[in-house]
């Protein structure tokens, strides 16, 4: 029994040495009611002694202890316990009280850290990055040589920048070149392909590696571990979506590797995704529909969920899919005839178009329309360009990545073509997720549209594959570097089928707080968004649009995101269930990384 009672007490010691007077009170309290009276008493005395500055704390620390107290009333507040289903407050008691409550570690992390900001001692100065670099103080120059100190300074941080990104390889290295023209000869070698076909986006179409015969060809030239292998299979066994692209393939290495795992990850199903689709063979369409396009979808093939945009998908399926697809629930497999809709569907798509005046943006997207040839793109841009109300046309299209042999000289004429400035424009949206995914190919597919007129930006999703220190910062920059402009970087979806993927909300803020800052303006242009079902993005580094209202046993953190609407009209805000931060970090840790590195994110919220 006793050795029972020390764990409890071990589990906790931390967190209790941190805020011994939160434990007295919360110890002392008979019922969960005193508890939190008490407990918003404390917090409220607390707050009016720093604010009167009866205490010594830095303003940095005071930012965070200030944060942090505004959390810890959210939790407390019966509102937000009412809201959330779940009593942060009552687990701390019962721990207080009793020794231990039924809560995960990475629940007692959570307060862990809410206390030691409170206290004013959040272990976050200096940041991992600066650990080597003494920053002088500056008040005490002036002039010529204040300016030198900190010239100096920022140099010391760019060395330490540099560091951090030089491991997420340049791809158009003239190593990594040699390295890829191999990859594509062994490639071209197994799928009896010439250097001619390479150039044919139609060979790659062809090519595409969607079954087990083709599967047997892709492990000739990498290697893939047995339990993708095993997930692949049940995937086309059972008709779930599959398909590498053969350029795609180029851009893996031999054997996994902490480069191109961000690749592999894209399109080799984890087995946990397999169950989860395969438990909602009859019901897919609702079960994994998170973003409700069934509710915003007034007519086939047209998604609206604002005043000015609408979506518009002419094309259910790609030429590769990508497993956290957001219309996993409606995309087909490459190459089945039936993924385009009727040229009559079609045409009564584009009339609800001309029929919606408030309409200014059309958003082409799908699967991807360049799976169509392009005939058919001439004649859908050709339609949407007599609708006198649409001011722009975005063509939404991940082929630079996948098949960039298919932005040829025609295609790129059409766009020419409809791209009117003063009266029209038409831009190409694309999707890279990491640098290691740019190539020579892809930078003259993108040189093409540029040199014609025609603006490209980028929409990356923050994944668990590329939301390691400093990628998305390496990813910016090689962008840039090729011509395409960060446009959104997006939170993971909250989907069950996709826990293998989730970020926390906390990750994607510290990287735009602590990476992405470090980077000139036009290389950090991309806004973080998350979307809200139904209503659409929310900015998330604005503080007025989501909050923190709970902490789960199991760690998660419970956000009410408030939608764009909140000061136009009376609109019901969103419960998010996000992904525990102790969990991710865990996940970091064992491909390798130093969670130390990442020790601010539990002060992001």
């Amino acid at each position: 029994m006793k050795e029972k009672e020390d764990k409890y007490l071990k589990r906790w010691r931390k967190c209790w040495h941190i805020a011994p007077d939160i434990y007295q009170l919360l110890k002392e309290c008979k019922s969960i009611e005193s508890a939190r009276q008490k407990t918003m008493n404390y917090l409220n005395s607390t707050e009016m002694e720093f604010r009167n500055d009866y205490y010594d704390m830095t303003n940095s620390q005071f930012i965070l202890f200030k944060n942090s107290l505004n959390v810890l009333k959210n939790l407390f507040s019966k509102k937000y316990e009412r809201i959330s289903s779940s009593s942060s407050l009552k687990y701390l008691w019962k721990a207080a009280r009793k020794g231990d409550s039924d809560v995960s570690d990475g629940f007692i992390s959570e307060f862990e850290h809410l206390f030691s900001a409170l206290k004013g001692h959040s272990n976050v100065y200096p940041s991992h990055l600066l650990e080597s670099t003494v920053s002088p103080e500056f008040d005490h120059y002036k002039g010529r040589k204040a300016a030198i100190k900190r010239s100096d300074f920022l140099d010391k941080m760019g060395d330490e920048l540099d560091k951090a990104t030089e491991r997420f390889t340049d791809t158009l290295s003239n190593k990594m070149l040699k390295q890829r023209e191999i990859n594509k000869q062994n490639i071209l070698k197994e799928f009896n392909g010439n250097d001619q076909d390479w150039e044919d986006y139609k060979w790659h179409y062809r090519n595409i590696i969607n079954n087990k015969e083709k599967l047997e060809k892709l492990k000739k030239i990498i290697n893939i571990s047995e339990e993708q292998e095993e997930a692949v299979n049940r995937a086309v066994k059972n008709r779930i979506p599959f398909g590498i692209t053969p350029h795609y393939l180029s851009l893996m290495d031999k054997e996994e590797s902490q480069s191109d795992f961000p690749l592999r990850m894209q399109v080799f199903p984890p087995v946990n995704y397999i169950d989860k689709m395969l438990s909602h063979t009859t019901d897919k369409n609702m079960a994994f529909d998170f973003m409700r396009e069934h509710d915003t979808s007034p007519i086939d093939s047209i998604t609206r969920r604002y005043i000015k945009v609408a979506i518009l998908k002419p094309y259910d399926t790609c030429p590769q899919i990508c497993v956290y697809c957001q219309r996993n629930w409606e995309i087909t497999s490459p190459n089945i005839p039936s993924s385009n809709i009727s040229i009559k569907d079609l045409d009564k798509a584009i009339e609800w178009i001309n029929e919606h005046d408030h309409i200014m943006d059309i958003l082409v997207t799908g699967g991807d329309p360049l799976i169509m040839n392009n005939h058919s793109i001439d004649d859908l841009l050709s339609k949407l360009s007599k609708i006198p109300h649409l001011k722009s046309i975005r063509i939404a299209s991940r082929t630079p990545v996948t098949v960039p042999q298919r932005i040829d000289e025609e295609f790129v004429n059409i766009m020419k073509k409809y791209n009117k400035p003063g009266k029209r424009i038409i831009y190409f949206v694309t999707h890279f997720q990491d640098s290691y995914e740019i190539s020579k190919e892809t930078l003259e597919a993108v040189t093409k549209l540029k040199s014609n007129g025609i603006n490209v930006y980028n929409q990356q999703v923050f994944t668990f594959s590329n939301s390691r220190r400093f990628e998305s910062v390496a990813l910016r920059i090689a962008l840039k570097l090729i011509g395409i402009d960060p446009y959104y970087t997006f939170n993971m979806k909250g989907k069950s089928e996709m826990e293998d993927y989730a970020v926390p909300i906390a990750r994607i803020l510290q990287e735009r707080k602590e990476e992405a800052r470090l980077l000139p303006g036009i290389y950090r242009s991309d806004e973080p968004v998350f979307n809200v079902p139904f209503l659409g993005k929310n900015h998330l580094r604005a503080w007025q649009d989501h909050e923190l209202i709970s902490i789960l046993p199991d760690g998660r953190r419970v956000y009410a995101f408030h939608p764009w609407e909140k000061n136009i009209r009376e609109v019901n805000s969103y419960i998010y269930k996000d992904v525990s931060i102790k969990e991710y970090l865990d996940r970091l840790e064992s491909i390798g990384e130093d969670t130390d590195e990442y020790r601010s994110i539990w002060y992001y919220y």
